[in-house]
């Protein structure tokens, strides 16, 4: 049985009001590798509808490579400076495609849960009927991004909560990042990146408080 964490809601708290859009990154600090590594498990643990994880992630730290994203990204030095850069890149057309999606899906499921594969079938079939419907409406492509911006999220917390500094970022041109990738042809494409580091000591934008509506406008209690 797996533990509760213990984690106290003055330290969630704590940790989102610290985060924040980073402007500036120092470009002579970088995540550890054992802080990085669970950075990328928390984005293995993201959640997706019916767990199919549409997505690849694709993490950057060559400075030549850096350097032509940041070209991309219309010359966000965000992406020069920081230590990672992550590109979460989703499935694209998927088309007919779905039946193999599905059964990569239904396999890992087996294998994981120990259960025979033919006992997956009624569930294969429920995913492939979804993700026909979805197709056959021209949202599947919209309903894959919705799923990276679960692991955008996920990823934001989980680094804010280890004290690693980030940026998402939608600025880009995706034809020229997924060319820079070698994702062209290759099924998947461009969602979001997420620039990671740490803040360099002159962002100014660390000091600004938090722009939020209140409480009372945002919630409605039933």
């Amino acid at each position: 049985m797996s533990t509760r964490p213990d984690l106290s809601p003055d330290r969630l708290l704590s940790a989102l009001n610290w985060r924040y859009a980073v402007q500036r990154f120092d470009p002579t600090r970088k995540v550890a590798p054992e802080t990085w590594a669970a950075l990328e498990d928390a984005l293995i643990l993201t959640p997706s509808s019916y767990g199919l994880q549409p997505w690849r992630f694709i993490v950057v730290t060559d400075p030549q490579k850096k350097t032509e994203l940041c070209a991309a990204a219309y010359n966000q030095s965000q992406v020069s400076d920081c230590s990672h850069f992550l590109v979460i890149s989703v499935r694209c057309d998927l088309g007919e495609d779905y039946v193999d999606y599905v059964e990569r899906h239904l396999a890992r499921t087996s294998e994981v849960l120990g259960v025979p594969r033919d006992s997956l079938d009624d569930f294969g079939r429920m995913l492939e009927g979804a993700l026909k419907r979805a197709e056959a409406a021209g949202r599947i492509d919209c309903w894959q991004s919705y799923q990276a911006y679960i692991a955008l999220g996920n990823f934001l917390t989980s680094a804010a909560l280890l004290g690693v500094d980030a940026c998402p970022m939608e600025g880009f041109s995706v034809e020229k990042v997924d060319e820079i990738l070698g994702l062209t042809g290759s099924g998947y494409s461009t969602a979001v990146c997420v620039a990671a580091g740490y803040r360099a000591a002159d962002d100014k934008r660390a000091e600004q408080p938090k722009v939020r509506f209140p409480k009372e406008v945002l919630f409605t209690y039933l």
